[in-house]
């Protein structure tokens, strides 16, 4: 018989109200809602659980079929990615919100009567979507559980019936380590801090339970303390464990199951919620946890304090069995958040708003506990209509329908399903699980032997071959591989290669890398990055730039990439983010000129002893990937004679010329000189190429040829009259040439100041006022590369 509980006393009135009402209950993590409240919906029928967390979903199922005195998968199941134990009989089946959404997806849920959604106060998104799809059919019983939501409020989000239990047995102390009360926390030297909290106390408690942001903090973290405990561990005494998502079964066991040794569980907040560990008496709280959230348009990872509510969950793991003590790494009045922010207002929405589409909905049409924002909303609609996974109306189209069962990243999806060929299609799918999984598969040699073994290994210095090779089983002994995560990525693969009905891997197709890489860059034409000229460690695509990851093998030597996977960083910067490429693809620029990347644009032009020669280059986010010099022809062939007599390269003296007359009038028509009687052009400002290229078109100039027949006499430009132009030039020169000094000089008449820019000249005095024109009433400043001064 199992143990009483808290939520107990609410049995008779949430099966009473279950009849009738969708319910909201709200109750303090130790409560047993999450045990007790599924065995009770199942008395009105068969009951969906959904779970945020893997490790809580099949740790929840295995406890509550034990309890029911049931094997796991007859009565009592659960269903996660890769793995799967129920039946049809299954009266009581615990699923992931991804799984619960893809069924949704499939068969409207129909054969559950009742879905609870566990621990809603995550608001993850899968969670979030879910509860609005489902109050928006009313197909089915909802209850919706949580420790810190704001159970009023949700309860009138749904028209549910609020029911509330009290969930801790027994005081939980709460102590502060931090030399400030408003401090707030910190990561660095999280180790140390964890350590000395630990070593006075822990002979007073029995199992410890440290929240830290992630893994590489629990990796720290257990090294310190094996060193401080090393001799309590060799004797069996202490034991160290890791708790997060990606652990083994053995290490969740260990770390869910009383042992005779004191344990010390450094977890991530997967522990937070949901999971019961048995034997917790002392909290360590780092207060952090690694969170995404929208930064200046991308879903980025960062470090950030927990909220006041996550705080109260994680004290809440102790005190189960006796008075328990949570220490806090921070300051008592650390300004925390007092809820976590939903996932829908935090990422990018292009999931959400397929998996909505799937299941027959608009997202932007759902109403949901707190609004998504509109900006993200568009920028989802716009990239699932290039991808041409929902229509205009924003319903599903059957490339979408393809696109949304694979378990992946939509984009990914995107790739393989664009592959023309099936050696492509089974290189992207591998390349894809490789990229899915919770963690880097390998992690780059450091000695130069090793580099030079993995040049050897995979010579075309490819991350995603790299990849690729290792899911296909060519594993070298040097290369430093996480096996747990290759196990996954490899099953990942068999399970989308059995989806699409591709050929098992250890038989994968032979990779065509260039065709493969070719298709990638058809598809989604975004993915090509090339180099910035002088920042060589950053690249562009012409709407946002990344930096080379750490761990990329892209070589100093190439100069474009395809770039698969990227990982943001905050930046300092308000709106600024680092983000770094972390598989990369190089390619030749001769691919990208072969699939016609890039603008053409002409460039600069010379006259040689072959004649007169135009260079056409092809520019892509900012760098020329081509360049062929021809004979100028047709349009092009004009604009380009322009260019060359606008600097000089023809009809000697012209470009000077007409650059002063244009200036002069222009001038002319703004300080109001125009006279409609005396003038014979009309009084609008003029463009120097625009005149050139129009007296070029009057004349039937087609070749550097035709304008060697011309001087710079057989284009007068009619502006001021000729009896006033003299003296407009010396009241308003264009240039003013003094001993040693040439300026060029600018006028900005609304203002009425003279801008004197140094144009050649050895003086390196600045000139006096009383060698420049009268300019009488106008202001004077003189410019010299970046200084400028008052002339007075």
């Amino acid at each position: 018989m199992s143990p009483s509980l808290p939520i107990d006393s609410l049995k008779d009135t949430f099966l009473t109200q279950l009849k009738s009402h969708h319910l909201v209950v709200e109750a303090e993590t130790g409560s047993g809602k999450s045990t007790r409240l599924p065995v009770w919906a199942a008395e009105h029928g068969r009951v969906l659980v959904v779970e945020p967390r893997r490790v809580a979903c099949t740790a929840l199922a295995e406890y509550v079929a034990q309890l029911r005195g049931d094997r796991l998968g007859q009565g009592v199941g659960y269903a996660i990615r890769f793995d799967n134990r129920f039946n049809a009989q299954s009266n009581i089946v615990f699923v992931t919100p991804g799984v619960a959404l893809r069924w949704l997806s499939e068969d409207q849920l129909a054969a559950f009567d009742t879905v609870i959604i566990d621990e809603f106060h995550e608001r993850r998104w899968d969670t979030d979507l879910l509860l609005a799809l489902l109050k928006q059919k009313q197909t089915h019983r909802l209850v919706a559980t949580s420790a810190t939501m704001d159970s009023r409020r949700l309860a009138q989000y749904l028209g549910a019936e609020r029911l509330q239990a009290t969930g801790r047995n027994y005081t939980v102390e709460v102590s502060h380590l931090a030399s400030d009360s408003r401090n707030m926390p910190d990561v660095r030297g999280v180790e140390k801090k964890v350590a000395e909290a630990i070593l006075p106390l822990h002979q007073q408690h029995q199992d410890i339970l440290v929240f830290l942001p992630g893994r590489k903090e629990i990796a720290q973290c257990a090294a310190q303390l094996k060193q401080v405990f090393a001799a309590a561990i060799a004797a069996q005494q202490i034991d160290v464990i890791a708790l997060h998502a990606s652990v083994s079964d053995a290490e969740r066991h260990r770390a869910l199951t009383e042992s005779d040794k004191q344990r010390i569980i450094l977890a991530t907040n997967v522990a937070e919620t949901s999971l019961t560990i048995p034997g917790v008496t002392l909290i360590i709280d780092s207060g952090l946890e690694r969170r995404t959230h929208q930064r200046n348009g991308r879903t980025v990872l960062g470090l950030h304090a927990i909220s006041a509510a996550s705080a109260e969950q994680r004290k809440g793991r102790a005190g189960r069995i006796s008075a328990g003590h949570c220490i806090r790494l921070y300051g008592k009045a650390a300004p925390m958040e007092r809820l976590t922010p939903p996932e829908l207002q935090r990422e990018e929405l292009v999931e959400p708003m397929l998996a909505a589409a799937s299941c027959g909905s608009r997202l932007e049409d759902l109403s949901f506990a707190d609004p998504v924002p509109e900006k993200s909303l568009a920028q989802a609609q716009d990239k699932l209509l290039q991808m041409q996974a929902i229509d205009s109306s924003g319903q599903i189209t059957a490339h979408g329908q393809l696109l949304y069962p694979l378990p992946i990243d939509t984009l990914f999806a995107h790739l393989i399903t664009a592959m023309p060929d099936k050696a492509s299609r089974e290189a992207m799918v591998d390349l894809a699980a490789g990229l899915s999984v919770y963690q880097r598969i390998w992690q780059m040699p450091g000695g130069e032997e090793s580099r030079e073994k993995l040049a050897q290994w995979e010579p075309h210095h490819c991350d995603a071959m790299a990849l690729i090779k290792l899911l296909r089983g060519s594993v070298p002994e040097w290369l430093t591989i996480d096996r747990d995560v290759l196990a996954e990525a490899r099953q990942l693969s068999q399970q989308m290669r059995d989806a699409l009905a591709l050929p098992d891997l250890d038989v994968a197709s032979a990779v065509r890398r260039e065709a493969w890489l070719s298709a990638v860059m058809r598809a989604v034409p975004e993915l090509v990055y090339v180099r910035r000229q002088k920042r060589r460690q950053a690249l562009g695509n012409g709407f946002g730039e990344v930096s080379i990851g750490r761990d990329s093998r892209f070589p100093e030597q190439a100069e474009a990439a395809v770039v698969f996977d990227q990982f943001a960083l905050p930046g300092k910067g308000v709106k600024q983010n680092l983000v770094l490429a972390t598989c990369m693809a190089p390619v030749p620029f001769s691919l990208l000129n072969e699939l016609d990347f890039g603008e053409a644009q002409l460039g600069e032009a010379e006259v040689t002893e072959a004649g007169c020669q135009v260079a056409h280059h092809r520019v892509y986010a900012g760098r020329v990937i081509e360049t062929r010099w021809q004979a100028p022809q047709g349009a092009s062939a004009l604009e380009a004679l322009v260019d060359m007599v606008l600097d000089g390269l023809l009809v000697d003296g012209l470009a000077a010329q007409i650059r002063a007359d244009i200036h002069q009038w222009n001038l002319y028509l703004a300080l109001g000189r125009y006279q409609a009687e005396v003038c014979t052009r009309t009084p609008e400002p003029v463009e120097v190429r625009t005149w050139l290229q129009a007296q070029l078109e009057a004349l039937g100039v087609e070749s550097a040829e035709d304008l060697a027949l011309f001087s710079a006499e057989d284009f007068p430009f009619e502006g001021i009259p000729e009896w006033e132009r003299a003296d407009f030039d010396t009241e308003f020169p264009y240039q003013v040439v003094l001993t040693d000094l040439t300026l060029n000089i600018e006028y900005q008449v609304a203002g009425k100041r003279v801008l004197a820019i140094y144009a050649g000249g050895n003086r390196k005095a600045d000139p006096k006022r009383w060698e420049l024109p009268r300019w009488q009433g106008w202001k004077i400043r003189y410019r010299k590369a970046s200084r400028t001064i008052d002339i007075k």
